[in-house]
């Protein structure tokens, strides 16, 4: 559920980016803020489960770097710290989101829009559950 949380605005920016035209921009408005809402609760969820509970976890998907001593491994970390980052980061988005959906809603440009917004919303996600410098500076 944690990687869930961190990747479901990148499968939103790949499915908005990918059938954007097919969707259109009513399809968009109402698939972006229904799936950055669902984020929203798995945060608070994530939140109830390692913040007060304590369930600190700790992911490595994959080496980066392996340079004798210099090990740089592709990994979150999910703390007390990184879980209330997300309680800021992913309700404001969902916000955002929302928001822009009557905002932009006579843009000729909606659909790239949100998906930027998608990816950015991904790219901060990244920064908070970053394990390491490298990660961190790529968020």
């Amino acid at each position: 559920m944690l990687l869930f949380i961190v990747f479901l605005p990148f499968l939103l920016f790949i499915v908005i980016s990918a059938f954007g035209r097919f969707l259109g921009q009513k399809g968009v408005s109402i698939m972006a803020p229904i799936l950055m809402g669902i984020n929203s609760i798995l945060a608070f969820i994530s939140f109830y489960k390692v913040g007060i509970l304590g369930e600190t976890t700790y992911i490595t998907l994959g080496t980066w770097i392996d340079c004798g001593l210099f090990v740089v491994n592709w990994g979150f970390m999910f703390d007390s710290l990184t879980v209330s980052m997300f309680i800021l980061v992913v309700p404001v988005s969902f916000l955002v989101q929302l928001y822009s959906v009557y905002y932009m809603e006579t843009d000729a440009h909606f659909v790239r829009f949100m998906s930027y917004l998608a990816l950015f919303t991904f790219f901060m996600l990244i920064l908070v559950s970053a394990d390491n410098f490298i990660q961190l500076f790529l968020g």
